[in-house]
Parts: C-alpha cells; structure tokens; sequence
C-alpha cells in the first residue's frame, strides 16, 4: 500500500518552517498517544504515521531528500545494513518533543524503571450570578477524584496476590523497536507503562487500583471576574500514574444570564421604561444599579433611545483600578386600556400639537421629509 505525503500526515505546507513542523506533530502526538488511545488501532496507526512524517521532516538531510525523491529517498531498506545508528533511537531523537508534550503529563522515561506520568487536568464549569462575579463570591464544588483501593491497598492485584515484573519489558515500563535503522522507544502495550502486570486483578477496582469517588473542594471567587474566565486549583486534578504529579483543575466561570443588567467588559448596560409624559414633561427616574438605587434627572422632551451614563456604576474588574459605568438606555411606554374621556384628552392633546406646527415634532417632521425625498 502507498504511503502518504509527510506534509499531508502532519498538515502542513512544504514551506513550513521547523517550529510549525514541531508544533504539528506534538498536536498529532498528544491526539493520537497510544497512552491516550489504548483501545484504538487506528489511534496507534496515524500516531506512527505522524511519527515517521515528523522523523523525516525535522531532519534537514533527510527532507531534502524527501522533497527531491519522495519516499523513495529516505526508505530504511536502502540503509538496513546500517544497524542500530549507533544507539541513537527514538527516545533520543525525540527526547525534547516528548518531554514538552508529557510535559503536560509528565512522562519519565527512565531506563531503570516503569514511567511515571503526570495526572490529567480537570475542568469543571460553575456557574454564577452578576451579582457574585461583581462582588466576589466563596463556594464549594464536588469533583470526581481517585482514591486508593481499599480491597488491594492501591496494588491492584486481587487479596492474597501481588503485582509481578512484565515479562515484556522487564520492569521498564517501555519497549524498544526496530524500524529500518532507527530503534525507537515505545510504552510497553502489556503493561502500559507500569513495569509490572497483574495476573489476578482484584474486583473491587478491576486491576487499577483506585476507585472513582468524589471530593469538596473550597473555591474563592475574585470580585470583577468575566464569564469565560477560568481559575486554577494547582494539584487537583487526577492523580498521576505510576507515583507522578497530580493534574490540576480548572474552575470556568459562567455568569447567568441577568434579568436587568447586560455585561459588556466592566461596564453594564439596562433598558429604563417611562411614561411618555415623563419623557415629554421631564421628571426624575428611579433605576436600579449593582450597589443599590440611583436616580436619573429626565430633562424636557427625551426620546427614546436615549442614552443616561453613570459613571462608576458598573463593575470593577479582577485587573483594573476603577469600575465601569452604568449606560441606561430609555424605552417609552404608550399607556393602553384608555377611557372613553382619555382618548378624548389626548385628542385635543393632539389638535393643540397640531395647531403649534412641525416645532413640536422635529424628529417626525424629519422623517417625513426623507420620505418624500424618497419617492420624489
């Protein structure tokens, strides 16, 4: 079967230079881990695949034979006679890859032992009010966590029993594999990394030595936190594998939707109806801020969309020195229902705004005026 272009594999141009190259194949790497995809074959095949790509493209001799003569440029058969290259195998050639993208999980590739990875980081969604992100705001949470199996002490291995050495990898945790002239170094797939495998594993845990349960947790919200913000709980996420670092957690902040306040950064905005003779007369408004009330003086004849700017009524945030301002946008409300002897006053209300001419209504005799430059 043909193999596919490295550039192809790796999702990158020919052009590319060698820190994009690394950058694709570390996100290649970190999707594709047979660590991370035990159960999947077709994970562990596009995984050697990106691992091939990458192995030829970061070497400047062998891409320049590969642009010039495709694959069949760098196949290892023309260099079996090479044997081991030395010793330089995988771990090697790849040894700073692998440590940035473990880093993440923390792998220890160590010869004398098994590999100890880092824990998996959590994430865990809370959500909040305005009123908490703008004052600040204590809570717990439960998250999942695992605790040691009380059944096998944590070995795994059924009462009466016990862990022995893998026969595959002798208790190193990796194996190491010809391919042409390279050796390269992968996670032993018996014991996936543990140097050690359970013959009778214990029921309670089926082998794995901890059980799923949950933990509370104290969260301190900081006041003027922003939905999408995220806090970090250093430590707290999974644990590691085979004695490496916990994960940690990441609480995302959502903020619930507010019933009269709309976000925008550190400032809010609201919509304030009024009754169209306030807004024709001119009177003071009551509105509702974060910190309590406020009043808004309504001057003669506003209209509506009218803008009223608080300053300092909004909401101070987690990295600024001052808060924001409070926009208020007026909404007039035509009054319905109305007596016999309202519609009446309103009609005489009308003919007297009549008699007076286009002075009372600019705005409508503006728009009247368009409409007729319009169609004529």
């Amino acid at each position: 079967m043909s193999k596919r272009d490295y550039y192809e594999i790796l999702g990158v141009e020919k052009n590319a230079s060698k820190d994009d190259l690394r950058k694709a194949y570390r996100r290649m790497a970190m999707k594709y881990h047979p660590d991370r995809n035990p159960d999947s074959a077709e994970a562990e095949e596009k995984f050697k695949e990106a691992k091939e790509a990458y192995e030829v493209l970061s070497d400047d001799d062998k891409r320049a034979a590969y642009d010039r003569f495709g694959h069949a440029g760098v196949d290892p058969s023309a260099a079996a006679g090479a044997g081991g290259m030395g010793g330089a195998g995988f771990a090697d050639v790849f040894g700073d890859i692998f440590g940035d993208i473990f880093g993440d999980m923390g792998s220890s590739r160590g010869r004398g032992g098994p590999q100890v990875y880092r824990g998996s980081d959590l994430k865990y969604t809370l959500e909040i009010s305005l009123e908490q992100a703008a004052s600040g705001y204590d809570t717990e949470i439960r998250v999942p966590n695992w605790e040691n199996c009380e059944t096998c002490s944590g070995s795994g291995a059924a009462p009466g029993s016990s862990p022995v050495t893998c026969t595959t990898c002798k208790g190193h945790g990796a194996v190491r594999m010809q391919q042409g002239f390279f050796s390269v170094q992968q996670t032993c797939p018996t014991c996936r990394g543990s140097g050690q495998e359970i013959k009778d594993p214990c029921r309670k845990c089926d082998g794995v030595g901890r059980i799923r349960k949950s933990k509370t947790l104290q969260v301190s919200i900081p006041a003027g936190i922003d939905d999408g913000m995220r806090i970090r709980s250093a430590g707290d996420g999974e644990p590691g594998i085979n004695g490496g670092p916990p994960g940690d957690l990441y609480v995302e902040i959502r903020i619930k939707p507010h019933g009269i306040f709309v976000r925008e950064g550190e400032d809010l905005r609201c919509e304030i109806t009024i009754p169209f003779t306030t807004a024709a007369l001119g009177g003071e408004v009551e509105v509702p801020t974060l910190m309590g009330r406020a009043s808004i003086s309504i001057p003669e004849g506003t209209q509506t969309g009218k803008v009223f700017r608080l300053r300092g009524k909004g909401i101070k945030g987690v990295r600024s020195s001052y808060p924001g301002d409070l926009y208020c946008h007026v909404s007039l409300e035509t009054p319905v229902r109305l007596t016999d002897e309202q519609k009446d006053l309103l009609r005489q209300f009308e003919s007297s705004l009549d008699k007076g001419g286009d002075k009372h209504s600019p705005i409508t005799k503006s728009w009247k005026d368009r409409v007729k430059s319009f169609f004529s």
